[in-house]
């Protein structure tokens, strides 16, 4: 079966599923500040969520572009895959760079929903993207290790049994490079909450189940460490990729929905006794809006074609997520902008997937990152930061 075919069936078999989480559903998660359970069990089952786990492990074993075929056509349906998102990606730095004994200790168990890995403990509050500047400690005691810091913006914590931790082992001003002496851990989360870890929400302008997760002398087995201690900062990166292209894909659907959602109405919205698409003020900016997505489009597929050939994307990756985010973000003012005063309204689902979409020129990486990845590496000009 072509690959295009594959694409097409995973595409039918998500809008199918999506029909039966309709706006009302999300509307009332969004006022709620509700975790969409209902609908992550509905693509757990459906094996979506386990698209690029191998069969060997229980998944489907399939390429990013099925990964990222899943995640636009979720956006394009005026869904949001945000709430189980990670537990595609997430789980690569396990299996690229763990040991046979932890994938088969982790990953059936994922790929059939037994196991929930949404939790990427990375961030912390003072060093936010500067990930090397983080201060969270994992020092060696005997059989076990010890862990004391904090980590902020780790989405879905309250709902995950796995985190995917990174912690320094040695000190900063005790290494050489400052990307070393930093090491990854998976950590059971049912084992340390309440047992050396602190989980507190924070709320937020839109429904992500973000939270900061404290650790106090939180104690997790030596063999929790994932390959080589001091190593943990190139496994993290490795992953980066995959993320930044399925963020990109959410983007791609974000845009879809708010172009067709935006010329469904201004087609049949009269005003002065004429549909308000037929002035050029009103289709222009949606029409500006496709072309950028269209474009986004383009490189978000090269993003995907380069990485399921194994090649270098760190480039393209990054511009995607950024062109991507930048297509939705304009595709959502178009939209919200001929809704008028409709689009503030929560019936209409505008006015909350335009504060869902806007997340996405900060998160994972913000759009002056980007900018500064591509002048130093595409570009080679000094390095800003």
């Amino acid at each position: 079966m072509m690959e295009n075919e594959i694409l097409v069936q995973i595409r039918q078999t998500v809008k199918q599923l999506c029909k039966g989480f309709p706006g009302s559903y999300w509307q009332e998660k969004d006022r709620n500040r509700a975790y969409p359970e209902e609908f992550v069990q509905a693509l757990t089952e459906a094996g979506l969520l386990s698209s690029l786990i191998p069969e060997e492990y229980g998944g489907a074993g399939l390429p990013l572009s099925v990964a990222s075929a899943i995640l636009e056509e979720i956006h394009a349906q005026g869904c949001n895959g945000a709430a189980c998102h990670a537990q595609m990606y997430t789980m690569g730095t396990l299996l690229r760079h763990g040991s046979e004994e932890q994938r088969q200790k982790y990953l059936p168990g994922i790929a059939s929903g037994e196991l929930r890995l949404q939790a990427f403990g990375v961030t912390e509050p003072t060093a936010g993207t500067d990930t090397t500047s983080i201060s969270t400690m994992a020092v060696r005691d005997g059989d076990e290790y010890v862990i004391n810091g904090q980590k902020v913006w780790t989405s879905r914590a309250e709902y995950s049994d796995l985190m995917i931790l990174l912690a320094r082992t040695t000190p900063k001003d005790k290494v050489q490079k400052r990307s070393d002496g930093l090491s990854v851990f998976v950590v059971d989360m049912r084992k340390t909450v309440g047992n050396g870890m602190t989980i507190r929400p924070i709320r937020t302008m839109i429904n992500h189940a973000t939270t900061e997760v404290f650790f106090e002398d939180m104690r997790i087995p030596a063999d929790s460490l994932i390959g080589e201690e001091g190593k943990g900062f190139k496994y993290i990166l490795t992953g980066m990729n995959a993320e930044r292209i399925l963020i990109a894909s959410e983007c791609i659907g974000d845009a879809r929905w708010f172009i067709e959602t935006a010329s469904d109405y201004v087609r049949d919205r009269k005003v002065f006794g004429r549909p308000i698409g037929q002035n050029q003020g009103v289709q222009f900016p949606i029409a500006r809006s496709y072309a950028q997505t269209e474009a986004a489009k383009l490189m978000v597929q090269k993003a995907y074609g380069l990485y399921d050939e194994g090649k270098g994307c760190g480039a393209e990756a990054n511009m995607a997520k950024m062109l991507a985010s930048e297509a939705s973000w304009a595709a959502g003012e178009a939209c919200l902008q001929s809704h008028g005063g409709f689009g503030f309204a929560e019936e209409y689902d505008v006015e909350r997937k335009y504060r869902e979409t806007r997340l996405y020129q900060i998160a994972p990486i913000s759009t002056n990152l980007i900018l500064s990845f591509i002048a130093e590496h595409e570009l080679d000009l000094p390095r800003s930061y």
